[in-house]
């Protein structure tokens, strides 16, 4: 008999489909807020959604984003890497690949959102109908004041200016609501926008300072309307207004938050032309601007697609010092990017670097950037057209490296290489690679030491490899 007991079996299913990630922010068009299919990158730096950017431009409308940046249309180009990212990223989290919008939606959605704004901007003049006229009249009455203290040289700052981050708005309009934290944006960007040279002369000298003394001003001075005035000084002819302008930009771009915020506010094109041909301190600022903004991941591809490489490449030559150590820098964190490996490679950077290091120039920069090309299939393989394999062995062996970074990286570049297959083995035996690095193996670093196990093993098993009798082994049973 029975004890009268029930046992019930619950079974739970679960699947990894069942709950949806959400796409990261970089993943999504700013202006239809959904995933990306056809992904571009506008003039200010900016992806969107390539329909979306089609409309706008069609209707003429330039939309305000949420930071308060108004994207530049004029060029377009695919964002062939983030597509390529985010199809990878739909295959890993089990979702849907996504479909590009069509342009009637497109038409409706961009409509949708210009009326919008409209409506926000005319409420705002509705709240604040007396701003336009607070701003002129703050910027009349603070210009002798701020003059005076660019002149004195004084960093002190104005009494209202607290607030230790960047403010946005969200209407069209261009006349932002005033706060008391706002006075010293607005007196800086009043005497920047004047219409005598030498009042934008203190003001830009003034903001460098302050910029590089207090770092907590970085962060709520960085605002769209200042950096709209700063890039137009970064065009001036004028030599003072140009180098202040584009120093005060490297300064800015410490604070970690405004990186992003630069490179959509336009002015990475205004750095490239000063790279090119600007005043010789101003290219020594702009190459440490380009490096100090390609540290962020969201920046890279489009301060490539922008045309920074070529420049840089070229500052590798530079007389100043401070100008090649910059652009070697942001050549290393830019060539962190599949996209911009491939850029370097077809801009003929290979024979550049390797010419570099034949004559001892920047040795462990130049490494840097060698390992990163070593990477990608057309950069390793132009390594290996262009003699890297007996230029990385003689040094090696020679051993010209001055330091055991430097060396480490020489080991580095030859690992990279030494996926290039039975080409690589028969350059590096011939270069006398298997010597030098069996003694790298037993003196160098742990790193280095690691590396060059991993090359030997490498060019051991393929020679494993083709000492097998493979007519015997497949007659064998």
């Amino acid at each position: 008999m029975g004890s009268g007991k029930r046992r019930w079996r619950i079974s739970l299913h679960w699947s990894p489909s069942a709950i949806k990630k959400q796409p990261p922010k970089e993943f999504t068009c700013p202006l239809s807020g959904s995933l990306m299919a056809d992904p571009v990158i506008v003039s200010s730096g900016q992806t969107f959604e390539r329909n979306c950017i089609q409309t706008c431009k069609s209707i003429g409308f330039k939309p305000v984003l949420s930071d308060g940046s108004k994207p530049d249309f004029t060029t377009i180009i695919p964002n062939l890497a983030l597509k390529s990212t985010i199809l990878n990223w739909c295959n890993t989290h089990l979702t849907d690949q996504p479909k590009p919008i069509d342009s009637i939606s497109a038409q409706k959605l961009i409509r949708a959102l210009m009326a919008s704004q409209k409506q926000q901007s005319e409420e705002k003049k509705l709240i604040h109908p007396r701003s336009e006229l607070t701003l002129s009249s703050r910027l009349s009455s603070s210009s002798d004041e701020s003059m005076a203290v660019a002149t004195s040289g004084s960093t002190t700052p104005l009494p209202l200016a607290t607030r230790p981050s960047c403010y946005s708005y969200s209407s069209s309009s261009d006349v932002e609501t005033l706060n008391p934290s706002s006075a010293e944006e607005v007196d800086i960007v009043g005497r920047l926008k004047s219409s005598h040279v030498f009042e934008q002369e203190e003001a830009v000298i003034s903001l460098r300072k302050i910029t590089r003394s207090r770092e907590d001003t970085r962060g709520h001075l960085c605002t769209p309307r200042l950096l709209s005035a700063v890039r137009s000084l970064i065009a001036s002819r004028y030599a003072t207004l140009q180098v202040n302008a584009v120093a005060a930009l490297v300064n800015l771009s410490l604070e970690n938050e405004n990186k992003v915020k630069i490179v959509r506010s336009g002015i990475v094109l205004p750095l490239i032309d000063v790279l090119k041909g600007g005043f010789p301190e101003a290219q020594e600022h702009a190459a440490g601007a380009i490096f100090s903004l390609s540290l962020d991941d969201q920046n890279k591809t489009a301060i490539g697609v922008l045309g920074a490489l070529p420049p840089l490449l070229h500052a590798l030559r530079s007389d100043s010092e401070r100008a090649r150590h910059d652009s070697a820098l942001a050549l290393y964190h830019l060539s962190l990017v599949q996209s911009n490996r491939s850029k370097l490679v077809k801009l003929g950077s290979v024979q550049t670097l390797l010419g570099m290091l034949k004559s001892g120039h920047m040795t462990g920069w130049v490494l840097l950037v060698l390992c990163n090309l070593a990477v990608c299939v057309e950069g390793r393989t132009a390594m290996l057209d262009g003699g890297a394999v007996e230029c990385l062995v003689g040094m090696l062996g020679r051993d010209e490296l001055g330091s055991e970074s430097t060396r480490e990286s020489c080991v580095a570049a030859l690992y990279g290489l030494s996926h290039g297959g039975l080409r690589f083995k028969g350059l590096a035996k011939e270069a006398g690679a298997e010597d030098v690095l069996r003694k790298v193996e037993e003196v160098g670093t742990e790193r280095a030491s690691e590396k060059a196990r991993r090359v030997l093993e490498v060019m051991r098993g393929r020679e494993e490899e083709e000492e097998l009798d493979w007519e015997e082994l497949l007659n064998s049973s």
